[in-house]
């Protein structure tokens, strides 16, 4: 089968949301330290950024291929198809991947979201996990938790892919993945308590902290669900205004809720509800009509 020729506009959109979703790992960062005490801020910061190389460093190597790679009975991609980026190129590539943009570029643009996904644990850790055991973990996570998940479900020839299973943007292989780690390492490590001694934190440390990573996070999520498209299209069109949609309607019900209850509304309420509302709609943002974006973001809480 001759290949399709290479798209610009599909290639230029992929490399803009490749960046935003770049983004993200910052206003993770930021978003997370936010709601911390204030011994704890560097080192979530840290956290989110020694992800990003780390992961990024192990994509490269073998993670990518394990992903996308030729497919061994549907459960893993095969190390030898795309590892260290052999056979990934300025063309697309030969099996998985779109076919009119570039291999590389796929490759850039599916490396986001697994830099992000084990970030996205780094605030159940915080004050639990020091600094090289998390190091670990994440090095052993993405190996053996995100590789499978995203192999069976966008992977070619993945099990869970052959069976007609649906996730847009990542809502399995992104955010159930790393909220169920999240619940099985907090029952694991304990309670902060009897780890270090901290109390509860009950009032974030840095409220504008908070803000400015909710604005990182939704700005990149233009690029997290209209960029899963992997085209210039009319379905990144209903991805990114479904984005939109979600967030500012559950922002706007999470604000209303705090309101009722504690007699005014909160800043720190109005950002957990835009987030919210983004990872609500991402599993599938780019199927749905706008009013069904709306519902989606009004009944999440």
């Amino acid at each position: 089968m001759t290949a399709l020729p290479l798209d610009s506009g599909h290639t230029a959109w992929i490399l803009v949301s490749m960046a935003l979703v770049q983004l993200m790992l910052p206003g993770l960062a930021f978003f997370y330290a936010g709601l911390l005490h204030r011994t704890s801020v560097v080192t979530m910061i840290m956290q989110n950024y020694a992800c990003m190389g780390i992961v990024s460093v192990l994509w490269f190597l073998v993670v990518f291929s394990l992903c996308f790679g030729e497919t061994a009975g549907g459960v893993i991609g095969s190390p030898a198809s795309y590892g260290a980026f052999i056979n990934v190129e300025g063309t697309p590539l030969a099996h998985g991947g779109i076919p009119d943009i570039p291999g590389l570029v796929f490759a850039g643009y599916q490396g986001m979201f697994a830099v992000i996904t084990p970030a996205l644990m780094t605030g159940a850790f915080a004050d639990r996990l020091r600094f090289a055991p998390y190091l670990a973990f994440v090095a052993l996570w993405i190996v053996l938790v995100y590789a499978p998940f995203c192999h069976w479900i966008w992977g070619p020839g993945g099990w869970m892919n052959e069976w007609g299973v649906k996730d847009f943007a990542g809502g399995i292989v992104v955010h159930t993945t790393a909220g169920f780690s999240c619940l099985g390492a907090v029952h694991f490590l304990g309670s902060r308590a009897k780890i270090s001694g901290a109390k509860p934190v009950t009032t974030p440390h840095n409220i504008p902290f908070v803000a400015l990573g909710t604005a990182l996070l939704w700005f990149g999520w233009f690029g997290f669900n209209g960029g899963s498209a992997l085209a210039s299209s009319g379905s990144a069109a209903f991805a990114a205004v479904n984005s939109e949609i979600a967030a500012s309607t559950a922002l706007t019900v999470w604000m209303a809720i705090d309101w009722y209850r504690m007699g005014r509304p909160s800043l720190v309420g109005v950002c957990v509800g835009a987030i919210a509302g983004l990872a609500t709609i991402t599993p599938c943002a780019g199927y749905v009509r706008p009013w069904a974006a709306f519902e989606i973001g009004r009944a999440h809480v």
